[in-house]
This record gives C-alpha cells, structure tokens and sequence, in this order.
C-alpha cells in the first residue's frame, strides 16, 4: 500500500507521495533540465505566469528553462506541463484532471515530468474588456492555472513576495532544483479575493501600487467578482422626472428623493423598478459580456429616506429587530430591512434566471445599516450573493452603533452565515489607532481570528475598505491578509514566522518585537475606545514610552544586521522609514492640536518641518507610504496641516439625526 504524507505549507495541503521514484531534478549544476510546456492557445495571464516561472528558476539557479506551447513530438524526457493538455493525462495516468471546483489548482510530479494546472474559464471572443480604468487584456472568469503557477513558486521553489517592488522579493538561490513526488490539490473557499486589495485589482489605477505583488499572492486573478457598493446612485437623476413611481414613497405622501439624489431610496416592491434593473443588466453585460455579478444595494444613507408604502412594509416581519428610521418629517422606530432587501433581491434572482436560464448570474446585496440582522422570514435565493458589513476589522467586540439590542458586528455576520452559503465580508476598517494615516494600526492576532471566523460562516469573499499599501507600517498585516484570503484555515503563526525569518534574518525576532510593541498597545486602545477613537486620540496610544519601546527593537535589528547581507539591512531601514514617518505624524497631531486652539507660527514651522521630513522619507522609500493617501489634503489627514483645517479639531454639533453614511 503507498503511503501518503501530509504536509501543512504556507497555503496548500501537500500530498507526498515517497519512495514512487527519484526527484525530478528540473535544474541540475545550474544547467536546465526540463522546457517549459504550455498549452496551445493559452490566455495571456496563464502565459504570463508561465514567463514568469521560468524567469524565477533562472533567478534561484541561473539557468533559465525554454518555453515551448502546445502538444510536443516528441515528448521532452523531462518537462515542466502548464495547464492541462491531452499529452499529461498519459504522463500521469494515476492523476484526475477533471477539476469539480471553482478554482481547483492541481500540482503533481513523478520523476520525469511536472504538471502545474488549474480550472480555467474564459470566452476567447471577450478576453479584452473595459475595466474600471483600462481595458483588461486576457480577461477570465477563472484563473486556476496561473494561481497554480504562483502557489508553486511560493509552496515549492520557496519564493516569497513580502511587499511590492525589488526590496520585497526574497528568491533562494541555488544550482540545482529538484522535485519530490506529489499530488497537491486545493480550491479556495474565499472566490472573491480581489477587493482585498482593490485599489491593486484588475485595471484599477487610482492609489494602487501592488498590482503585480497582488497577482503574485493570488487575489488579484480571483473568480467571483464583486461590482459592488451602491447600485441606484444615479437613478434620481435618470428617471425622477419620467419615472417618480419607482422612488420610495414618504410618510408625507410624496416621492421627493429625500435625503438627495446620490442616497435616493426606491420603492423595492415596484414591478417596474425590477424591470428596469434588468434592463441596466442587459446594458452591463452589452459593455462586458465576461460580467457575472451585477448589484442591487440600495444607495447609503441607511436610516434615511426608505419606502413607507403599504406593499414594501408588508415585506417587513413585525417582530424583525426593531430599528430608528429617519424621514424629512421626523424619527419613528420601524423593524429591520433585511426581510425586504432579500425579498426585493430575490425577485430581481428570479428575473435574471429567467432572462439568462442557461448563466451562472448572481444579485448582489448589501447587508448594512438596517439590514445588517439577519432576516428573520426570508432566505436568499441561490443566485443571491449577500455583502455583510460587519465591522470587525481589528475591533472584534465593536457593538452595531444602529441596533437597539446592542448586537455586535460578528454575531450578525454569524447569523447571516446560517441562512446563506453566499456571503461577502465586507468591512470598513475605520482608523482605531491610524490605519487610515498609515500609521502602525496592526492586528494580526485577530485578522487570524477574525478570518478562521468568517470562513466557519460561509464566507466567499472578502471586500475590505479600505487598504492604502503601506508597507512599512503595515506590511506584515497586509503578507497575512493576503495568505489567509488564499486559505483562511493556513496557520498564521507559521506565516508570520516564516514572513520575519525571510524578510529580515538575524533580525526577524527583533522586527516582529517591533510590530508586537505596537499591536499590544493598538488592541488596548481599541478595548478602551472601541472604532471610532479619532485623530485626536492618538496621542494617547502613540506615546513617547511607547514609541522609545518600539525604537528601542528597532535599534536592536539594526545591530543584528549591521553586518550585512546588505539586502536584511535595507529591508530594516525601510521598517525603520516607517517608524520616522509614525513619529513625525504623531508630533503633527499633538502640535496641531495646540494650534487650532491657539495659531501660533513656531508650532506651524514645525509642523512644516516634520511634512518636509516626510516627503524626503517618501522619496527614499517609494513603498514604504503611499503618497496619494497621506497628503495633507485628504480628508484622512485634514487637520495636520495649517493650511488645511478639519471640523473634527472643534465641538461638533449635536444632533438627532443618525449618521448613516457609508463610513461604519
């Protein structure tokens, strides 16, 4: 009987299979024993990611392998195969390549020959489409075999890309590479990996700078899409002098797109509202017939303007979770609006079966504001994929801020996983102790927590809103992120030594102390503050103790790698580059808060200072902080500029009105 051994690696379940023969040797004394083999006619980003493996070997051995395509006559004595093709099924009689999951990988070697494959979908008529700013070139619904290429080069050749650019690759090197017989196999549970990243995701070019880190760590090229947010913004303006019945109705009788035009609500239970969301369908997909996903969340704002006529409320259970509703006219206590958003999501799921019998198409819902309870009547249709914007990014405990039971955000992501198989996590991050201002606001302990949860409920995707990239600051949280959204189930420890050993040697202990110094503190504030502590709280955590503590580890990695290799010394200056640029903005913080109250120009030169201090920073260190989002000028960072007041520096007004904007 053979034996089978089980191997935990970084993200995948390896099956060894010993004693079936010699290691495949793929690199021998530097010299390339084996082409790469890729199947004809193969998409551009499969054919990418097998450019991208043989450039990899060369960088480990020296020895750059050929890349041949399609069926070889003859057969190579020994081939790396990319993707299936009929000649691998003789080469591996023993191994099934009919893929039954989305995005199943398949890895298998015997002692002649590797095959790294994948589940792959695509319309060879549309694989150049719009994106969201550039067309994207080589378009699929799946990419199995390109994230098999990745998870080899990680899982097996021992690559890691720890952050964006030269400074973050770590490639081992040596002469000879060799394979021992396997069959490994994996499919993520987690489809919609993209939105992690998402200003690095397909096409988008706004403050993304990781699109190639993030292709490489297998979110970028994910199956599910997520076209979300809200999907009526422009309704009001379409259709509210030709089509007033489909906006909802208020306690005053009238249609009047109440709040404003951007966060109008409809009437949900309007035959003619469904009809026209599936004329925008039949629209979408005329512009990219690849789409899979199409949203139907209501416009933000969710206590606000909501439909009160008599059909949209019969779909309302009277003992849903009883909820504060806000109206031009007033306030009244109203039940949940999960029932309804899932009724209103259902029937759209049945139009669009209906329209496209012979698609997998799936409506998207948001569960948030007043539908973040779970319904209590209604159950998702199968083709209904529903968002939870549950709020328990690095806040594990933060209590629903519009639930009048006190329920928390992870109960009720909890619930919505016990009626659904269909569920995005959707987060928004918040800035407890500076996520938003790229200062050190990490979380790993409970991002580990927090994922194993979420994939216990039924979670296929995760949105998270959002991540800015910056990678001295942030970079450990952002490596174990993108690990877990492969597989949630991976062990976070073993990541995380691992991410320190490579990224820093003799210094690894010393620079995960320095993250440690700063989590500890970071989750202490958040037990005493919860999410929404402010800019102005951050004195309180970022404090001189506490930042000697956090240079003193600093101090401590840079004598252990003072004598080289040069590559571990770089890479603790670029920590160290964060830790400087954390510095001069807590100092920001603590003088501009002297001088809203008081103007006066020796703080303000200071504070010039210290923003001079920072672009020089962001000039040697091009990944350490992002630019784009730390300027004075973003609403992020108002208020730490003399040029550039914010409100939150001065009392703010009280008022009755809920805040329902898409910020919690």
């Amino acid at each position: 009987m053979r034996t089978i051994t089980t191997i935990l690696t970084l993200g995948l379940f390896v099956l060894v299979l010993p004693a079936q023969g010699a290691e495949l040797e793929l690199v021998k004394d530097g010299v390339s024993q084996a082409p790469v083999v890729v199947f004809k006619d193969a998409p551009p980003y499969t054919q990418r990611a097998a450019e991208e493996l043989a450039s990899y070997i060369e960088k480990i051995s020296g020895a750059k392998p050929a890349i041949l395509e399609g069926e070889q006559a003859p057969i190579p004595e020994r081939a790396i195969w990319i993707g299936y093709q009929p000649q691998v099924a003789k080469l591996f009689p023993e191994v099934d390549f009919d893929f039954q999951h989305p995005e199943e990988i398949l890895i298998a070697a015997n002692e002649k020959h590797l095959v790294i494959a994948g589940r792959d979908r695509w319309d060879p008529d549309h694989l150049v489409v719009e994106g969201l700013d550039e067309k994207i070139v080589g378009k699929q619904s799946e990419y199995g075999t390109a994230n098999a290429v990745y998870t080899f080069l990680q899982d097996q050749l021992e690559v890691r890309w720890l952050w964006p650019g030269e400074l973050g690759e770590d490639v081992p090197h040596r002469k000879t590479i060799s394979i021992a017989p396997i069959v490994c196999r994996h499919h993520p549970q987690i489809r919609a990996r993209s939105g992690l990243f998402h200003f690095s995701a397909l096409s988008n070019r706004g403050y993304g700078r990781a699109q190639e880190w993030s292709r490489q760590q297998r979110l970028q090229l994910s199956s599910l899409e997520m076209n979300g947010g809200h999907a009526f913004t422009d309704w009001w303006e379409r259709f509210h002098e030709t089509h007033r019945e489909y906006f909802a109705l208020q306690p005053d009788g009238e249609r009047s797109g109440f709040p404003n035009p951007r966060t109008v609500k409809l009437c949900q239970s309007n035959s003619s509202v469904w009809k026209q969301w599936l004329k925008d369908v039949e629209d979408q997909l005329k512009q990219d017939p690849t789409r899979k996903v199409f949203s139907a969340s209501p416009n933000d704002g969710w206590a606000s303007g909501h439909c009160t006529c008599e059909d949209c409320r019969a779909w309302d259970p009277p003992d849903g979770e009883p909820r504060q509703f806000h109206w031009e006219s007033g306030n009244e206590i109203r039940p949940a609006l999960s029932d309804r958003y899932v009724t209103f999501a259902n029937h759209l799921a049945a139009l669009l079966k209906e329209r496209y019998p012979d698609k997998e198409y799936f409506v998207l819902m948001l569960a948030y504001g007043h539908s973040r309870p779970a319904p209590v009547k209604a159950v998702p249709a199968d083709n209904v994929i529903m968002i939870s914007v549950a709020n328990f990014f690095g806040r594990s405990n933060d209590d629903d801020r519009g639930s009048l039971r006190g329920a928390t955000h992870r109960d009720q992501f909890a619930a919505w996983g016990k009626v659904t198989p269909n569920l995005i996590w959707r987060p928004n991050t918040g800035s407890p102790a500076g996520w938003q201002q790229g200062l050190p606001d990490v979380s790993m302990t409970q991002l580990a927590e927090d994922f194993r949860f979420v994939a216990e409920n039924h979670c296929v995707g995760v949105y998270v809103d959002s991540v800015w990239e910056h990678w001295a600051t942030q970079g450990p949280q952002y490596y174990l992120m993108a690990q877990l959204a492969w597989n949630p189930r991976a062990d976070a420890e073993a990541v995380l030594t691992d991410y320190y050993r490579r990224a820093f040697g003799p210094a690894a202990e010393h620079v995960r102390a320095y993250f440690t110094v700063f989590e500890e503190a970071r989750q202490a504030h958040v037990e005493k503050y919860g999410g929404r502590a402010g800019l102005s709280k951050f004195t309180e955590l970022y404090t001189a103790e506490l930042l000697k503590q956090a240079n003193h580890e600093l101090d401590q990695a840079a004598s252990a790698v003072a004598a080289g290799p040069e590559t571990y010394r770089r890479r603790v200056e670029f920590v160290a580059a964060g830790f400087e640029y954390t510095h001069r903005v807590v100092e920001n913080v603590h003088f501009m808060e002297h001088y809203w109250n008081e103007p006066k120009e020796s703080l303000a030169q200071k504070v010039l200072a210290n923003w001079e201090a920072i672009q020089e920073i962001l000039a040697v260190h091009p990944y350490a902080l992002n630019p784009g989002p730390i300027r004075p000028t973003t609403p992020r960072m108002a208020g730490l500029h003399p040029e550039h007041p914010a409100r939150k520096w001065k009392p703010e007004p009280t008022s009755q009105r809920p805040p329902d904007l898409d910020l919690d």
